[in-house]
């Protein structure tokens, strides 16, 4: 059995059966990398938006807040508030536009949706290739195994020795290629929903972000979540639960 394995179709393949290899290899190490880097990113990510809510809230001004964010240029969220008050200042300073007739509130709507548009399609990076991974490297690995069986019966037929240990070698290690091929494919399909799922808690939190800083350009006042509402109307109808217990 020594004669057999993944060493030995690699030292009796051709060209395309050792290219079929490598791009296997290079697809593998590719879709890991996205995972990885993706991954950490979104940590990164739900981290800075944790310290958002906490430290950009909590400064008496925009400025400030923004200040907080760091200086950082893939920081979403400062780029989602530097286009909110780019917008609140091209509309409060009537500057030349094609603004044309829209309210304040509709034209910081429009700055904070095309800045969150611009984030999110950021996040999709690396999305399309852990796709195309997961969906053909089954293929290639296939394609693989369909080249492996021919040119070992083509083998097998020139030697003209049919017996079942000649023809279980040669088919058995073809068959390699398309395991091969679900090594790659199954981290990339599990990667990928693994990163989609983690940009949906990313891209949730900052809707949100964009929300709250809409209110606060309009309204001058931040938007109340509905877990601060909900403890806010239980702290108001406790005094009246009270009264009517006594």
């Amino acid at each position: 059995m020594e004669q057999y394995g993944i060493a030995n179709v690699w030292h009796q393949g051709d060209f395309v059966t050792r290219f079929i290899f490598v791009f296997l290899l290079g697809m593998s190490i590719v879709s890991w990398f996205v995972i990885l880097t993706k991954g950490f990113a979104n940590r990164r990510l739900q981290a800075l938006g944790k310290r958002a809510q906490l430290r950009f809230w909590s400064m008496p001004s925009i400025d400030e807040g923004i200040a907080v964010l760091g200086e950082r240029a893939e920081n979403p969220y400062r780029a989602i508030a530097l286009a909110g008050r780019e917008a609140n200042a091209q509309h409060a300073g009537n500057e030349p536009s094609m603004q044309g007739s829209l309210s304040a509130s509709e034209w910081i709507a429009r700055g904070l949706r095309n800045a969150f548009d611009d984030e999110v399609a950021r996040l999709q990076n690396g999305l399309a290739v852990l796709g195309s991974i997961g969906s053909t490297a089954p293929f290639v690995g296939l394609f693989g195994t369909v080249w492996g069986i021919y040119h070992a019966l083509m083998a097998i037929g020139a030697s003209g020795q049919a017996s079942l240990d000649h023809v279980a070698g040669p088919v058995g290690e073809s068959l390699i290629m398309t395991a091969v091929g679900l090594f790659v494919a199954i981290p990339a399909v599990l990667g990928f929903n693994y990163v989609n799922r983690g940009n949906k808690r990313v891209s949730h939190r900052l809707n949100r972000f964009a929300h709250e800083l809409h209110v606060y350009l309009v309204t001058g006042a931040k938007a109340r979540s509905e877990g601060t509402r909900a403890v806010s109307e239980a702290a108001a109808n406790k005094p009246a639960a009270a009264h009517l217990a006594a």
